[in-house]
Formats: C-alpha cells, structure tokens, sequence
C-alpha cells in the first residue's frame, strides 16, 4: 500500500475540540490505540501543537513506545511564545526554546515540520531567520505556517517561500481556488497542507438543532445536504473526498475523537466511490461563503 495523502490532526488526543464532539478526551490508552491504527493504515504524518493540552506529550509515549523510524511529526509554535522578544538572538532563542520543548515532549530529535500558528510572525524577518537556522541546526527538517486569510496564503507562498503552508480548505471554504495561491506553491515547489475538511463536524450537524450563532449556515448545510442525497453520497464521505481528491492539495488533517471514526475516514478514501459529479455542483454551489461560517473562531457563543 503507498502511504497515504491523510495526516492525523492530535487536537483531539490532547483536548475537547470541535463542535460535534461527543465523547470528550480519550484515555491515553485509547489515544494510543488511535495513532498506532493511524500508522498501520498508512499514515506517516502526525500534525501536533504544544498548544493543543496533552497532544505532544500523547505522541511522545507513542513515538517511544513503538519506535517507528518513518513517522513525520508537525508541531507549532505557541501564539503568545514570542512575547515582547525584539532583538534577532531574542527572537531565535525562544523560537529554539519552544521547539526543544516540543521535541521533549515528542522523544525525538528533529521534527519533520514545524509552523507558525500566527501568522503575522511570517512578517517579522527575523523570527523566519530564526526558524530557517534551527532548519540549518537540524531541530527542524521544514518551517511553515498555519494560515486563515488568503492574503497570507499568498505572501507565504510567494514571499515567505515557506516549505510548508497549511490551508483551511473545504467545501464551504474554496477561496484559495479563485487566486493565485496553488499555482505558487506548485512553481516554488511548497506542500500544502489541508485542515478543517469537516469544518469541525459543521457539516454533520442536526439542521434543526443548529445552535443561535450558526444559524447563519442552515441554508447552507441544507444546500449542502440536497446535493449529496442526489448522489447518494454521505456527508462524511463528500466532504473528505472534496479536500482529498484535489490535485493542488499535498496532504488532508483530519481529526478525530477515536479509533472508529479513524478507520470509517479511512474506509471512505478505500471504497473509490464516483465523485466527479457531486464535486462539480458542490464547487458552483458554495464560491463564496461568509467568514462568520467559514472561520471557527469567529462563531459566536450564544
């Protein structure tokens, strides 16, 4: 089996996270279990953050445990880690700080990739400087960032030239089709990373039972819902697919809240059902929604 384009998103396996989560924090032994059924099923990429409560630590018994050479670790660097730092040296040793922190945390001694969650920090030269010589140090393999505007998609890619880029992309956020971005990244040779495929189980909400502050979005998931009963598709199976099966996107994070859901995710991509058509309608359906439903952190708590 070639390795697969999902990546295993660890939010979950080190906080409560998404607005369908029902089961709350798995135990580390059911985490454990998650992340060794992720590997046996082809999944080399494992997507963490020192922000995400116990993830990297979860990762780091399981890297120990199980000794695997092959995995490929991304982990972040803190919002606030910078703090009032101004000076190059300042700024390069803290940013060095928290990724030997997270190596700690991993048991390892390179990550695989390592980003900036701000991306606002892209701008400061000399943060960049810093992440590129821990790279020369060997700390990191690749330096990235985690974006949500396009225009920073856009600057990461052209200006930046970031090895690594990290989209929110989904059927309901498809603003990086209708710009310059996948054609950049392809030229400057930069994998692009795609999170927020389920918009945090958006799409699998009870229309009826939608909260007072996503009200905004029945129209749309009910929209959303006609098309894929048409084809007689799932809602899981669409939304994977239409992040999965585009040809500008390197890899697909996907989270999840246990072993099962892990593995009917995985079913979905081994099934190869026909999709062209449904993915076709659903593009001209949903150009352009608003970021009030798009952008997590902006769903107002009512």
């Amino acid at each position: 089996m070639e390795e697969t384009k999902l990546v295993l998103g660890t939010a979950q396996l080190g906080m409560e996270y998404g607005i369908n989560n029902r089961l709350g924090l798995p135990s580390l032994n059911q985490a454990l279990d998650t992340l060794l059924s992720a590997y046996q099923n082809n999944i080399r990429y494992f997507d963490t953050a020192n922000s995400y409560g116990r993830a990297e630590e979860v990762l780091g018994n399981f890297i120990a445990k199980f000794k695997y050479k092959d995995i490929k670790v991304i982990s972040k660097l803190r919002p606030d880690a910078l703090g009032k730092n101004n000076s190059k040296e300042d700024l390069y040793q803290a940013v060095k700080k928290e990724i030997v922190i997270s190596l700690k945390n991993l048991k390892s001694e390179q990550l695989n990739g390592y980003l900036l969650h701000e991306p606002k920090y892209m701008y400061n030269q000399a943060v960049v400087a810093a992440l590129k010589r821990c790279k020369k140090e060997g700390l990191i393999k690749n330096w990235g960032v985690s974006i949500y505007e396009a225009s920073d998609a856009l600057f990461a890619a052209q200006k930046a030239r970031a090895d690594y880029i990290q989209i929110p992309y989904n059927i309901f956020d498809q603003r990086l089709d209708h710009n310059a971005f996948f054609k950049l990244t392809k030229k400057n040779g930069i994998r692009v990373f795609a999170r927020s495929a389920f918009l945090q189980g958006l799409f699998f909400m009870d229309i009826d039972k939608l909260p007072s502050h996503l009200k905004e979005a029945k129209s749309y998931l009910l929209k959303f819902e006609q098309i894929v009963t048409k084809y007689h598709i799932g809602k899981a199976e669409a939304a994977l697919l239409f992040v999965y099966l585009n040809n500008n996107i390197d890899h697909v994070i996907i989270g999840v809240d246990s072993k099962a859901q892990l593995l009917q995710n995985i079913n979905i991509l081994n099934k190869k059902i026909e999709f062209d058509q449904c993915r076709q309608e659903l593009v001209k359906s949903f150009p352009q929604i608003d970021k009030t439903i798009i952008f997590p952190s902006l769903w107002k708590k009512g």
